[in-house]
């Protein structure tokens, strides 16, 4: 039976993929095929009826900046070309609907000069400080690990579940996988994406494993990660919507217990014997991509950072003319946007040393892109960078849609279980 978190993914993957049927009506081609444009360049796309497009069928379209502002509104009847000239960085986003009002819309994405996108608030001056303090009250707590081995279903894997100790009396629990044979082995810290709280699948660890990887995975909240599934569909409502718990209170934000339980947990993965001492990987998808950014700007084991759309980034871009993504906090409450400050993945870039992955999926209003490349543009180290010109949020795109990110991860991944570095490769 699939678990409610992968039912909604696949009822929002189905609408992703009716919105794709509904652009065979209309092709849409980008003026250049990177959907990536220089200030002062036109940026925008030719659009056409499909063969199979219905007769005399006109459709409206907004054209936003940083998908907030609207900057062009028309009408298409027949062959148009939808362009725009920006002097400054920003994204793009053009929203194309049936003038018939069949609910069908049409999305397509493009980037003007984005790696100069900047922070749109700066970082708090005693952003050090803080973090600096929060660690200090971490290591004063014993981590006390408890190691429970388990059956990893897969010859050659051991695997455990594991549980930490936290701040304020809370715990990071999580699954841990490795080689079953002597040795010492690349290390890899993955973090999870938002929702639930929700069961770990044993797989994400044994896989891992599999190919050569020490592997620990842990919850983002203070729950075994192990249990069926009816525990957590019976926890409070209150957990489910962690994202506004004191979300005014730097101080007691449900983050800061998250991102030291992910701190804690590359502590325990460093201290290993079976650690190689060389390579530590922080990753993970949305909600986990923003982990990781905060990880890989505290910890300084943390050796290369691999994430996919990740959340967080650009708290206060609301106030700022941009699209505030995940965790949504509340623009209109200004101790909230404060507090938010200290918990935003571009205020921990640029602490980030770790060799860097990081995608953005145009068409994401989840986790915006203008945010996303803003904090990968403050990473001061090598790093790479993987547009996804034609994809939303991950589990509303396609495999292909996500596909050049797939690839990428990938081939890293496969380098550095080899014990090598990956080849970074430069934005086309």
């Amino acid at each position: 039976m699939k678990s409610p978190l992968a039912r909604i993914s696949t009822a929002l993957l189905s609408l992703a993929l009716a919105a794709v049927a509904a652009a065979q009506d209309l092709a849409l081609t980008p003026l250049k095929s990177t959907s990536i444009y220089a200030m002062g360049e036109k940026a925008g796309w030719t659009v056409a009826p499909a063969a199979n497009a219905p007769a005399g069928a006109k459709y409206r379209y907004s054209l936003r900046k940083n998908d907030s502002q609207v900057i062009q509104t028309g009408v298409i009847d027949g062959a148009a070309t939808i362009e725009a000239v920006l002097n400054e960085p920003a994204m793009l986003y053009l929203d194309i609907a049936p003038e018939s009002g069949d609910g069908k819309h049409i999305a397509a994405g493009a980037a003007v000069a984005p790696t100069q996108l900047k922070p749109s608030t700066p970082r708090p001056k005693d952003f050090d400080a803080f973090w600096a303090e929060k660690i200090k009250m971490l290591e004063a707590i014993p981590a006390e690990p408890v190691v429970t081995p388990g059956d990893s279903g897969r010859e050659g894997v051991e695997y455990a579940t594991i549980r930490l100790n936290n701040i304020a009396g809370s715990h990071v629990y999580g699954q841990i996988a490795k080689p079953a044979r002597e040795g010492k082995f690349p290390a890899m810290l993955i973090l999870q994406w938002a929702g639930g709280p929700y069961p770990l699948q044993k797989p994400w660890v044994v896989d891992r494993a599999a190919e050569g990887w020490l592997t620990l995975n842990i919850e983002a909240h203070d729950v075994p990660g192990n249990l069926p599934q009816e525990f957590y569909d019976a926890l409070p409502q209150i957990i489910k919507a962690y994202n506004s718990l004191y979300d005014d209170d730097r101080g007691r934000n449900y983050f800061l217990r998250m991102y030291l339980g992910a701190y804690r947990a590359a502590d325990y993965l460093a201290a290993r014997p079976d650690w190689n001492g060389k390579i530590l990987v922080a990753t993970g998808t949305s909600m986990g991509g923003q982990q990781s950014f905060a990880v890989s700007g505290l910890h300084p084991k943390i050796t290369h950072m691999i994430v996919h759309v990740p959340a967080g980034a650009d708290s206060n871009g609301g106030l700022h003319g941009r699209l505030s993504g995940y965790p949504n906090w509340d623009s209109s409450r200004p101790k909230v946007m404060e507090t938010a400050l200290y918990f935003d993945t571009v205020n921990f870039a640029s602490r980030i040393k770790a060799v860097s992955l990081v995608s953005m999926g145009f068409l994401d209003e989840v986790c915006p892109p203008a945010g996303i490349w803003t904090a990968f543009n403050q990473i001061p180290g090598r790093k790479e960078v993987v547009p996804l010109p034609t994809a939303a949020h991950n589990h509303q795109s396609t495999p292909e849609q996500q596909r050049a990110y797939t690839e990428r991860s990938g081939k890293w991944f496969k380098a550095l279980a080899n014990g090598a570095e990956p080849d970074v490769r430069p934005l086309k």
